[in-house]
């Protein structure tokens, strides 16, 4: 049975544990955005096994950054026992609502399938099959064909940085890299 809702939704973390005595829980994010834990309002509560996410107050929220979790306080859960029963919840969101962005950043899933180009010679480097979360994002990229010469060698490790990739086109789904000398060959 598939719930044609779910495109309707995005998830953007999950509970894992409750944090103190307060209600207060722990959420491994899934979303790279801040304010989705950290700005009051309205989130959405998607209990394991049900289909409709119900929803939840967000009260206040705050980032541990050594452990990559954010510590929310949402409406009405008030101790440790209800903030045990949404262990293993996830966070939801309306797809619509995604946040506004700045000029040069990009959803991770609008850069999947992208084809990379080298700007100077106009040469098909690979297509983007992954964004690799570090200081800077990392673009892996499944090298075409021809570049491909080791067998070993399929994908590249690109940082996503403007000196490097300069132009990233949604609408005609290609970014061009002005690679330093030696970046393809690094990974080998």
């Amino acid at each position: 049975m598939t719930n044609d809702k779910s495109d309707d939704w995005l998830e953007i973390g999950k509970i894992v544990a409750p944090q103190g005595l307060s209600g207060e829980l722990r959420v491994y994010p899934d979303s790279d955005f801040p304010e989705r834990f950290e700005v009051p309002g309205k989130r959405w509560l998607l209990r394991p096994g049900e289909t409709e996410p119900q929803p939840i107050e967000l009260l206040a929220g705050r980032y541990i950054s050594n452990k990559n979790l954010y510590v929310i306080k949402l409406a009405g859960v008030e101790n440790c026992n209800q903030a045990e029963a949404l262990r293993g919840c996830k966070l939801m969101v309306p797809a619509s609502d995604r946040p506004q962005l700045g000029e040069n950043e990009y959803h991770v899933l609008d850069l999947i399938g992208l084809e990379v180009f080298m700007q100077a010679s106009g040469e098909l480097v690979g297509t983007v099959v992954d964004i690799i979360p570090a200081g800077n994002d990392l673009l892996e990229v499944k090298l075409h064909e021809p570049l491909a010469t080791d067998k070993k060698q399929k994908t590249v490790l690109i940082p996503f940085v403007e000196a490097i990739a300069p132009v990233v086109n949604l609408q005609t789904r290609r970014i061009e890299i002005t690679p330093p000398p030696g970046l393809l060959e690094i990974n080998n």
